[in-house]
């Protein structure tokens, strides 16, 4: 599998429309419009920028299912319904966050989220498993491409990583809080992991639709953003796949283990130079990686690593691209002047990608914050919108977005609360099925209680 394939299903390249506002998270700061106060102490600005970017999954949600939409910007036909699987688990984590710092109340959350749950528990999915996209007012599947018409494995995943956080946040035992922990237990059960291994072989595969069966034939093997998959198919209770299928299919490829230096870091795993962003971000929303280990890596020294190679290639900008710097750094998948794509230090046109230093905080707090800095400081008058920072820019081509991607937007408020509390890090690894997977496939971690 080369890269080109191994993006092919993140090309975010849906739809949306105008959102209806679901609540109202800008009574505390009037200026959530998009002005930007330019006296504001760092954590306020902290503050500023999870919360205008919560906007996204509040005020824009899909008006009847609570879904996140794909992206603020309409285009290539999808219309204003499509929702997205991932990104709604992005702002299920969002959503949390948003109570816990008192944007909204618990309650207000809590019915929210339950609206979405019962949305969802009537959804097209299959095997358990939902699409890539869906129709946010019906739960009708929307095809991601011709053939990808049915179970998306990967965006199922980041949704339930978002969802079993919901589940153990919202514990207080009240008759909301109980039928959400319900249904998410009861459709987190019904996901059958072993049926993605198509017969039984030693690996997960992306995808499965019942009108094209197996025809996407996309086994997916590490070291990428799809971790978090393997983690939750060997932690299912009902249908887990053995710990054979992540020691024989996600950690055998030719591109798993590295152990190459690149501006003096070694990284364990991974394409040359770590590759997008993302890879050090997605799965580790709600996976910890703080003392994280397995037979194949420590997972902090890998994502911090990660981050480290791709700020060194930014300052050292080979490429001599307009506004890199050590303020000004950050390649990962996101909307260019041109489309769609998966930016790296090997894949490099001049596009900077917010989420991506913003998304790094927690490895990266020093270069993270001054990259926020000169983003809303330097460049706001650009950037910064009623959602947060744009998805991208392009200084080279004068280029900057007017669009925003919920799987974007989403990491930016998690991990900067990651950084902050450890808030969504200790929800997920307190689940007891995911101690248990993490047992089984010999992980390490503070986080599992039989490690201690």
């Amino acid at each position: 599998m080369d890269m080109k394939k191994l993006f092919i299903c993140l090309l975010c390249v849906a739809s949306t429309g105008i959102g209806q506002a679901q609540n109202n998270p800008s009574a505390k700061h009037p200026f959530l419009s998009g002005e930007r106060p330019l006296n504001i102490s760092d954590s306020a600005l902290l503050d500023l920028v999870q919360q205008q970017t919560f906007r996204y999954f509040w005020d824009f949600a899909h008006p009847v299912s609570g879904m996140s939409r794909e992206r603020s910007n309409v285009s290539f036909g999808y219309g204003n319904e499509t929702v997205t699987t991932g990104g709604t688990g992005f702002g299920v984590m969002s959503l949390i966050v948003a109570v816990e710092r008192k944007w909204i109340s618990r309650d207000t959350a809590s019915k929210f989220l339950l609206k979405m749950l019962r949305f969802l528990s009537k959804a097209d999915a299959y095997h358990g498993a939902f699409p890539h996209w869906m129709n946010g007012a019906t739960g009708q599947t929307i095809p991601f491409s011709r053939k990808d018409d049915g179970a998306d494995l990967v965006e199922t995943s980041y949704l339930f990583q978002g969802l079993l956080c919901a589940r153990q946040y919202f514990n207080q035992g009240n008759k909301i809080e109980k039928e959400i922990y319900n249904c998410i237990s009861w459709m987190w059960n019904d996901i059958e992991w072993n049926w993605f291994t198509q017969g039984g072989q030693e690996v997960l595969y992306w995808h499965w639709s019942p009108n094209n069966g197996w025809a996407m034939n996309f086994p997916v093997r590490g070291f990428n953003e799809c971790l978090i998959m393997y983690i939750l198919a060997a932690s299912g209770e009902h249908y887990p796949v053995s710990a054979a299928v992540y020691h024989r299919g996600w950690a055998e490829s030719n591109f798993f283990k590295n152990g190459k230096t690149y501006y003096g870091y070694t990284l364990p795993l991974g394409f040359d130079y770590g590759g997008p962003l993302f890879f050090s971000q997605y799965s580790f929303l709600g996976l910890d990686p703080r003392g994280l280990k397995d037979r194949y890596a420590n997972y902090w020294e890998q994502n911090t690593h990660h981050s480290l190679i791709n700020y060194a290639y930014c300052v050292d900008n080979p490429k001599k691209f307009k506004g890199y710097g050590d303020a000004c750094w950050g390649l990962t998948a996101c909307d260019t002047y041109n489309g769609y794509n998966a930016y790296s230090p090997t894949n490099d046109e001049g596009t900077i990608a917010p989420t991506a230093a913003i998304a790094a905080f927690p490895y990266t707090p020093d270069q993270s914050m001054k990259a926020l800095k000169h983003f809303y400081f330097d460049l706001g008058d650009k950037i910064w919108t009623e959602y947060g920072f744009a998805d991208a820019f392009n200084e080279s081509r004068a280029w900057y977005a007017n669009s925003h991607l919920a799987i974007d937007q989403g990491p930016e408020i998690v991990m900067i609360e990651n950084y902050r509390t450890g808030l969504l890090w200790r929800l997920f690894m307190s689940c007891p099925e995911i101690q248990n997977g993490l047992n089984k496939l010999g992980f390490i971690s503070p986080a599992i209680t039989s490690n201690k």
